[in-house]
């Protein structure tokens, strides 16, 4: 997550940077940092984010599960843990699923192919 599209949601969640300090256990100046591309946004941080906005989304519409969005075969998807904890909706926010075949190594790599997901990207970008 970059600086403008971390001041993007904080905007979204209706936030001060004041109050998007206190909802991340961090300072003002570390949110004002990221917002202005100084420091990177730690991964803890970019997570919780995305969830909330998720979570203020769902409310909205209800979300399907990623097994039936990207028609997993049966054997990737049993051992998947998004699967195996009915989170379907939410497998970008778990480490370690099986989207593509693959698991992906880190966050990082993880949330580059998840950024142009469905699963994601109807929850998200709204």
């Amino acid at each position: 997550m970059k600086g403008k599209e971390f001041s993007v949601f904080r905007r979204k969640l209706n936030k001060t940077q004041q109050q998007m300090a206190q909802l991340l256990g961090t300072s003002v100046k570390a949110i004002h940092s990221y917002e202005q591309g100084w420091r990177s946004i730690p991964t803890h941080a970019e997570r919780q984010i995305l969830f909330l906005i998720a979570q203020m989304n769902k409310k909205e519409s209800k979300p399907r599960s990623c097994w039936e969005i990207k028609k997993c075969a049966d054997e990737n998807k049993k051992r998947c843990p998004a699967w195996e904890f009915g989170m379907g909706d939410l497998c970008w926010f778990i480490n370690g699923t099986i989207c593509e075949g693959d698991v992906r190594n880190s966050w990082e790599e993880k949330m580059i192919m998840c950024k142009s997901c469905t699963v994601l990207t109807s929850q998200i970008f709204q």
